[in-house]
């Protein structure tokens, strides 16, 4: 659980470099904000030592000069477009995410309803948000967009727009997810920031690919890794090398757009201030790297646990043959394979050992802890209980949960609620271990040693329920699965 990067010199350093781009453009600066904002696990996972809510940490110490606007694009609303990682529509993620930004104590300017084209359901969630206090603009679909630049900055294009009312020097501009109309709403905004007289530029702030490290550098594989069903792809800046002779890093979508970006700068601003999509971006994260193999290892970890969960997506037929493919050329690029992964063989092992389903999970010493299918309780539940014995130097042979309190629980599952399989999931075994630690001195150390499951790794020889995949995700373990279900039915709950 070594650390390999460094979380302060983070904050401090990104905070100061977004102020330096604010004064290089006179005091006023548009800020695209890709990715997540609060809960960036990913970042997490392949950089040990950055906190999930880094990014939003670092603009607390911009907020007296900071704003935020929200864009959801207008046809997600319209399809119900769901957030994968929190299973909530992009809509209800929007209001989620004011309420985290007002409690962080950082403005909320307002909502942007992008690729408006008169939906039903995208003018009632405007008539919502109103109804709530919040401010919303319309940004309508430009014909031609992004390459028809004469048609875009003019009259009929961004001219269509709402021009969004803003009062600070920082416009943060962030959405629910990817394909929302960030970068068109920040281009939209130097359109009639122009017009009016008022000196604005544009930045963007995309924490991956980090553009100072090798190409083929591990936690650059790993955000290939992590956006393989997109069809993202890494490569070298052709128009920075170009301009400066330096390589740097940068990803397709960007490289591919910046000639339009650049002539769209010209058209509204007289010239571009940017040689290249790298000068575009202020992401300093590269530069706090203090420990780069323990970052290596990380994102190779990371690799291997995006193959585990595409296949396995593949399985449940929500994910394609060619993401499973992308993934195997990345694991072929860092040379690995999933033999890094200890906690595969151990829970492979075991469920030969038992001929039943098992789990493994590997503690922050290294120390390697399994988990059975039995009567009462499934090889995940199992694995807690044995790994929380472990952390907690508790006897195996002790019965953490009296056998006599699991049995009306299965009760309760089977006779009344419907359930055809009695054993216990991983969050009824932690609240049976709640009750439990009342008495049980023992039970209470098990359940204060919770916390240190958090980072630790996880793997079962089965894909697990939705309950204890959650419970797992939740504790904080990172759980990978074999691609394949515990029965030959057709049909799993």
């Amino acid at each position: 659980m070594k650390a390999g990067f460094d979380n302060q010199k983070y904050l401090t350093t990104q905070s100061q470099h977004i102020r330096d781009r604010i004064a290089q453009f006179g005091g006023k600066l548009y800020l695209e904000f890709g990715g997540k904002l609060f809960d960036d696990h990913h970042a997490s996972r392949v950089l040990p030592g950055f906190a999930p809510d880094s990014k939003i940490r670092m603009l607390e110490q911009l907020s007296d000069n900071a704003e935020i606007i929200l864009a959801i694009n207008a046809g997600d609303i319209a399809s119900n477009k769901i957030r994968g990682d929190l299973g909530i529509p992009y809509d209800t993620d929007v209001l989620r995410l004011i309420d985290v930004f007002r409690a962080r104590g950082l403005y909320v300017g307002s909502v942007v309803i992008t690729r408006y084209a008169n939906q039903p359901a995208a003018s009632a969630f405007q008539r919502r948000l109103e109804a709530l206090g919040v401010r919303v603009y319309r940004h309508y679909p430009i014909s031609g967009y992004p390459h028809d630049v004469s048609a875009i900055v003019g009259e009929d294009g961004f001219g269509r727009n709402d021009y969004i009312e803003t009062s600070r020097p920082l416009v943060v501009v962030t959405a629910p997810g990817p394909g929302s109309g960030k970068m068109a709403t920040c281009l939209s905004q130097l359109y009639h920031e122009h017009a009016r007289g008022v000196v604005a530029g544009y930045a963007k702030f995309e924490t991956f690919p980090i553009w100072n490290l090798p190409l083929e550098h591990p936690v650059n594989l790993a955000y290939e890794a992590a956006t393989a069903d997109l069809d993202d792809v890494n490569m070298i800046d052709p128009f920075h090398l170009n301009a400066y002779g330096v390589t740097t890093v940068n990803y397709n979508r960007d490289v591919e757009v910046f000639p339009v970006l650049a002539a769209i700068f010209r058209r509204i601003l007289g010239n571009c201030p940017y040689q290249s999509p790298t000068d575009m971006g202020v992401n300093m994260v590269g530069n706090c790297i203090m420990d780069d193999e323990v970052c290596r290892e990380a994102a190779r970890q990371e690799i291997v646990r995006r193959y585990y969960d595409a296949r396995c997506q593949r399985r449940q037929g929500k994910g394609s043959d060619a993401t499973v493919s992308r993934l195997e050329v990345l694991m072929q690029k860092a040379g690995i394979g999933p033999e890094i992964r200890p906690v595969v063989a151990a829970a492979e092992g075991k469920a030969e050992e038992t001929g039943a389903p098992a789990m493994a999970i590997q503690l922050r010493d290294g120390a390697l802890v399994t988990g059975r299918t039995t009567d009462l309780m499934g090889c995940s539940a199992s694995a807690l209980l044995n790994a929380l014995k472990t952390i907690a130097d508790i006897a195996d042979e002790k019965w953490l949960v009296a056998q006599s309190a699991i049995r009306p629980i299965q009760t309760v599952k089977v006779k009344y609620l419907g359930s055809t399989n009695p054993r216990l999931h991983s969050d009824e075994v932690l609240v049976a271990l709640a009750a439990s630690a009342e008495q049980d001195p023992d039970a209470a150390r098990a359940m204060d040693a919770l916390e240190q499951l958090r980072g630790c790794e996880a793997h079962c020889s089965v894909m697990l329920s939705p309950a204890d995949a959650g419970t797992y995700k939740r504790l904080g373990l990172r759980l990978t699965c074999e691609p394949r279900y515990e029965t030959n039915n057709l049909y799993h709950r």
